[in-house]
Protein backbone atom coordinates (compact mmCIF):
# COMPACT_ATOMS: atom_id res chain seq x y z
CA UNK A 1 0.00 0.00 0.00
CA UNK A 2 0.99 3.58 -0.68
CA UNK A 3 1.42 5.50 2.56
CA UNK A 4 1.83 8.99 1.14
CA UNK A 5 -1.27 9.63 -0.92
CA UNK A 6 -4.23 8.57 -3.02
CA UNK A 7 -5.58 9.15 -6.51
CA UNK A 8 -9.09 10.52 -6.94
CA UNK A 9 -11.21 8.36 -9.23
CA UNK A 10 -14.34 10.50 -8.87
CA UNK A 11 -15.89 13.32 -6.88
CA UNK A 12 -19.58 12.73 -6.20
CA UNK A 13 -22.53 14.68 -4.82
CA UNK A 14 -26.17 13.94 -4.09
CA UNK A 15 -29.36 15.46 -2.75
CA UNK A 16 -32.09 13.90 -0.60
CA UNK A 17 -34.47 11.56 -2.38
CA UNK A 18 -37.20 9.17 -1.20
CA UNK A 19 -35.45 6.11 0.18
CA UNK A 20 -37.65 3.84 2.30
CA UNK A 21 -41.15 4.68 3.40
CA UNK A 22 -41.09 8.23 4.70
CA UNK A 23 -37.28 8.25 4.90
CA UNK A 24 -35.16 10.33 2.56
CA UNK A 25 -31.45 9.95 1.87
CA UNK A 26 -28.71 11.52 -0.26
CA UNK A 27 -26.67 8.29 -0.31
CA UNK A 28 -27.14 7.91 -4.08
CA UNK A 29 -24.48 10.28 -5.38
CA UNK A 30 -23.43 11.08 -8.94
CA UNK A 31 -19.94 11.89 -10.24
CA UNK A 32 -19.06 15.43 -11.27
CA UNK A 33 -16.88 16.53 -14.17
CA UNK A 34 -14.48 19.44 -14.05
CA UNK A 35 -13.36 21.47 -11.04
CA UNK A 36 -15.50 21.28 -7.90
CA UNK A 37 -15.47 23.87 -5.11
CA UNK A 38 -14.67 22.45 -1.66
CA UNK A 39 -16.30 24.54 1.07
CA UNK A 40 -16.33 24.19 4.85
CA UNK A 41 -19.23 21.71 4.67
CA UNK A 42 -17.95 19.77 1.69
CA UNK A 43 -18.40 19.64 -2.06
CA UNK A 44 -20.62 22.22 -3.72
CA UNK A 45 -23.89 20.60 -4.72
CA UNK A 46 -23.85 17.98 -1.99
CA UNK A 47 -26.52 17.94 0.71
CA UNK A 48 -27.87 15.63 3.39
CA UNK A 49 -31.33 14.54 4.50
CA UNK A 50 -30.55 13.74 8.15
CA UNK A 51 -28.72 16.67 9.71
CA UNK A 52 -28.53 14.88 13.06
CA UNK A 53 -26.39 11.98 11.80
CA UNK A 54 -24.86 13.44 8.63
CA UNK A 55 -23.21 16.64 7.52
CA UNK A 56 -21.46 19.27 9.61
CA UNK A 57 -17.83 20.27 9.81
CA UNK A 58 -16.55 16.91 11.12
CA UNK A 59 -18.43 15.04 8.36
CA UNK A 60 -17.90 17.49 5.54
CA UNK A 61 -16.58 14.88 3.10
CA UNK A 62 -16.90 11.10 3.00
CA UNK A 63 -14.10 9.14 1.31
CA UNK A 64 -14.40 5.43 0.55
CA UNK A 65 -11.33 3.48 -0.61
CA UNK A 66 -11.94 2.01 -4.04
CA UNK A 67 -9.32 -0.59 -3.07
CA UNK A 68 -12.16 -2.40 -1.25
CA UNK A 69 -14.40 -2.76 -4.28
CA UNK A 70 -12.86 -6.02 -5.55
CA UNK A 71 -13.25 -7.49 -2.06
CA UNK A 72 -16.92 -6.51 -2.01
CA UNK A 73 -17.46 -7.86 -5.52
CA UNK A 74 -16.32 -11.28 -4.32
CA UNK A 75 -19.00 -11.16 -1.62
CA UNK A 76 -21.70 -9.51 -3.73
CA UNK A 77 -21.03 -10.97 -7.20
CA UNK A 78 -22.81 -9.18 -10.01
CA UNK A 79 -24.16 -6.39 -7.77
CA UNK A 80 -24.67 -3.36 -10.06
CA UNK A 81 -23.79 -0.81 -7.37
CA UNK A 82 -20.20 -2.06 -7.41
CA UNK A 83 -19.74 -1.37 -11.11
CA UNK A 84 -19.04 2.33 -10.51
CA UNK A 85 -17.88 4.63 -7.69
CA UNK A 86 -20.46 5.77 -5.17
CA UNK A 87 -21.80 2.44 -3.93
CA UNK A 88 -21.24 3.47 -0.30
CA UNK A 89 -22.43 7.05 -0.64
CA UNK A 90 -18.92 8.45 -0.84
CA UNK A 91 -18.05 11.99 -1.98
CA UNK A 92 -14.49 10.97 -2.85
CA UNK A 93 -13.78 7.72 -4.63
CA UNK A 94 -10.03 7.28 -4.21
CA UNK A 95 -7.53 4.48 -4.43
CA UNK A 96 -4.05 3.91 -3.06
CA UNK A 97 -4.74 3.81 0.69
CA UNK A 98 -7.25 2.20 3.05
CA UNK A 99 -8.30 2.60 6.68
CA UNK A 100 -5.20 0.59 7.64
CA UNK A 101 -2.96 3.24 6.01
CA UNK A 102 -4.86 6.47 6.71
CA UNK A 103 -4.32 7.90 10.19
CA UNK A 104 -6.54 9.99 12.42
CA UNK A 105 -5.45 13.62 12.01
CA UNK A 106 -3.77 13.06 8.65
CA UNK A 107 -3.90 16.14 6.42
CA UNK A 108 -4.11 15.75 2.65
CA UNK A 109 -4.17 18.09 -0.29
CA UNK A 110 -7.45 18.01 -2.19
CA UNK A 111 -6.63 20.12 -5.20
CA UNK A 112 -6.09 23.57 -3.73
CA UNK A 113 -8.04 22.59 -0.59
CA UNK A 114 -6.65 20.87 2.51
CA UNK A 115 -8.63 18.23 4.39
CA UNK A 116 -8.08 16.44 7.70
CA UNK A 117 -9.16 12.97 8.84
CA UNK A 118 -11.69 13.39 11.67
CA UNK A 119 -12.99 9.81 12.16
CA UNK A 120 -14.31 6.74 10.41
CA UNK A 121 -17.81 6.26 9.05
CA UNK A 122 -20.17 4.37 11.36
CA UNK A 123 -22.43 2.29 9.09
CA UNK A 124 -26.20 2.29 9.44
CA UNK A 125 -29.21 0.40 8.10
CA UNK A 126 -29.27 2.53 4.95
CA UNK A 127 -26.33 0.59 3.47
CA UNK A 128 -28.23 -2.68 3.91
CA UNK A 129 -31.30 -1.17 2.28
CA UNK A 130 -29.28 0.34 -0.57
CA UNK A 131 -27.64 -3.02 -1.33
CA UNK A 132 -30.81 -4.99 -0.76
CA UNK A 133 -28.92 -7.14 1.74
CA UNK A 134 -28.92 -7.75 5.48
CA UNK A 135 -25.20 -8.08 6.06
CA UNK A 136 -23.45 -5.00 4.66
CA UNK A 137 -23.55 -3.03 7.90
CA UNK A 138 -22.43 -5.96 10.06
CA UNK A 139 -19.67 -6.86 7.58
CA UNK A 140 -18.30 -3.32 7.78
CA UNK A 141 -18.35 -3.44 11.58
CA UNK A 142 -16.47 -6.77 11.55
CA UNK A 143 -13.87 -5.81 8.93
CA UNK A 144 -13.42 -2.05 9.55
CA UNK A 145 -13.90 -1.33 5.83
CA UNK A 146 -15.75 1.74 7.01
CA UNK A 147 -14.61 4.70 4.95
CA UNK A 148 -13.25 8.01 6.19
CA UNK A 149 -14.75 11.34 7.20
CA UNK A 150 -12.80 14.50 6.47
CA UNK A 151 -13.08 18.06 7.74
CA UNK A 152 -12.00 20.97 5.55
CA UNK A 153 -9.00 22.93 6.80
CA UNK A 154 -8.64 25.15 3.74
CA UNK A 155 -11.26 25.73 1.08
CA UNK A 156 -10.35 25.28 -2.57
CA UNK A 157 -11.11 23.39 -5.77
CA UNK A 158 -10.40 19.85 -6.92
CA UNK A 159 -11.33 17.46 -9.70
CA UNK A 160 -11.19 13.78 -10.55
CA UNK A 161 -7.78 12.51 -11.64
CA UNK A 162 -5.87 14.55 -9.07
CA UNK A 163 -3.76 13.03 -6.34
CA UNK A 164 -4.40 13.57 -2.63
CA UNK A 165 -0.95 13.97 -1.13
CA UNK A 166 -0.18 13.46 2.55
CA UNK A 167 0.88 16.80 4.06
CA UNK A 168 1.08 16.01 7.78
CA UNK A 169 0.76 12.94 10.03
CA UNK A 170 0.64 13.88 13.71
CA UNK A 171 -0.68 10.51 14.95
CA UNK A 172 1.19 7.69 13.17
CA UNK A 173 0.05 5.13 15.76
CA UNK A 174 -3.62 5.73 15.07
CA UNK A 175 -4.81 4.30 11.75
CA UNK A 176 -8.54 4.77 11.22
CA UNK A 177 -8.93 1.00 11.28
CA UNK A 178 -7.66 0.92 14.87
CA UNK A 179 -9.93 3.79 15.92
CA UNK A 180 -12.95 2.12 14.32
CA UNK A 181 -12.26 -1.27 15.90
CA UNK A 182 -11.92 0.30 19.34
CA UNK A 183 -15.00 2.53 19.22
CA UNK A 184 -17.37 0.67 16.88
CA UNK A 185 -16.08 -2.90 16.49
CA UNK A 186 -16.01 -3.90 20.16
CA UNK A 187 -12.26 -3.55 20.70
CA UNK A 188 -12.81 -1.33 23.73
CA UNK A 189 -13.27 -4.50 25.78
CA UNK A 190 -9.58 -5.35 25.48
CA UNK A 191 -7.98 -1.89 25.23
CA UNK A 192 -9.72 0.49 27.58
CA UNK A 193 -6.55 2.61 27.85
CA UNK A 194 -6.63 3.18 24.09
CA UNK A 195 -10.24 4.28 24.37
CA UNK A 196 -9.32 6.76 27.11
CA UNK A 197 -6.59 8.17 24.88
CA UNK A 198 -9.12 8.71 22.06
CA UNK A 199 -11.50 10.47 24.45
CA UNK A 200 -8.84 13.15 24.91
CA UNK A 201 -7.81 13.65 21.27
CA UNK A 202 -9.12 17.02 20.02
CA UNK A 203 -8.64 15.98 16.37
CA UNK A 204 -11.17 13.15 16.79
CA UNK A 205 -14.73 14.16 15.88
CA UNK A 206 -16.67 15.28 18.96
CA UNK A 207 -19.30 12.55 18.54
CA UNK A 208 -16.64 9.83 18.68
CA UNK A 209 -14.84 11.50 21.57
CA UNK A 210 -18.12 11.37 23.49
CA UNK A 211 -18.53 7.73 22.51
CA UNK A 212 -15.02 7.02 23.76
CA UNK A 213 -15.81 8.68 27.09
CA UNK A 214 -18.91 6.53 27.50
CA UNK A 215 -17.11 3.32 26.55
CA UNK A 216 -14.33 4.16 29.02
CA UNK A 217 -16.91 4.74 31.73
CA UNK A 218 -15.67 8.27 32.34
Amino acid sequence: MNNSGMTISALLVGSPRPFRGDDHSAIAKQPLSGPVHIGWEGLDGDSVADRVHHGGLDKAIHLYPQDHYDWWKERKPGHPLLDAPGAFGENIAAHGMTEADIRLGDRYSLGSAIVEVSHGRQPCWKLDHRFGARDVMTTIVKTARCGIYLRVIRQGKAEAGMSMDLLDRPLPEWPVERVFRLLIGGGHRTDIEGVRMLANMPVLASTWRERARKLAGD
